[in-house]
């Protein structure tokens, strides 16, 4: 049972996150008034806060696509990252169903639970392009600063940052997930998931992991002491 702290840690950081990002775009949407801006700093915050939580736990992943990163550098047992991305999954579905305990049905259908959708005329190949740079500069900054031992140990602060500013150039063109389980979990209990399927596993899925998988093989090559 070494595997269930941090397994716990991942689904509880997730859960988090989704409930807090989600959270903040049925908040803006109701009234909130407080715009983009708003939405990416509760993203960055409450992710910069809940990595630093559990990055002494399970390493702070809080997204499916840095634990494929991690795996494909092994920085992480495959067997143990199965379990991460079902916890994280399983952490992003719970949280986003909560907000039914908050919020009111047409406040959460409004914004579809705060899935993350494409903007007017974005094709899906910008769509996954968008996705795959924004997760890789998500995860390069993650192994700059969590992952190699020479970096200044700033917790999750550079992470979540990334999130802010990723999300202020990416939200309109596909919401800037750069987390398969943070846009699966809204995505699922909105119940659009299924008419969409195909559209979140190529977008939500596929790049974000092809940007994770790019990001942590090119720091773990070129810059990573050996």
């Amino acid at each position: 049972m070494d595997w269930f702290k941090p397994c716990a840690a991942e689904f509880i950081a997730t859960f988090a996150l989704v409930f807090i990002g989600a959270g903040s775009i049925v908040a803006n949407a109701a009234g909130g008034g407080f715009g983009n801006l708003g939405i990416a700093l509760a993203h960055g915050i409450v992710l910069a806060v809940f990595v630093s939580a559990t990055m002494g736990i399970s390493g702070g992943h809080v997204n499916p696509a840095v634990t494929i990163g991690a795996m494909a550098t092994k920085k992480i047992p495959t067997n143990l990252g199965i379990r991460y991305i079902v916890a994280q999954i399983l952490g992003g579905s719970v949280g986003a169903y909560a907000l039914k305990a908050v919020f009111a049905a047409d406040k959460l259908s409004a914004v579809a639970f705060g899935a993350p959708v494409l903007g007017s005329g974005v094709t899906q190949t910008q769509a996954i392009l968008m996705e795959a740079f924004l997760t890789f500069f998500l995860v390069f900054s993650i192994f700059g600063t969590a992952v190699d031992e020479r970096a200044p140990r700033l917790g999750g602060l550079a992470i979540g940052l990334v999130l802010v500013f990723d999300i202020l150039v990416g939200g309109g063109v596909t919401g800037a997930a750069m987390n398969p389980a943070s846009a699966f979990g809204p995505a699922l209990a909105s119940g659009g998931l299924s008419s969409k399927l195909s559209e979140h596993i190529v977008i939500y899925w596929l790049g974000p992991i092809i940007g994770a998988v790019a990001a942590a093989v090119a720091y773990e090559n070129l810059f990573l002491k050996k």
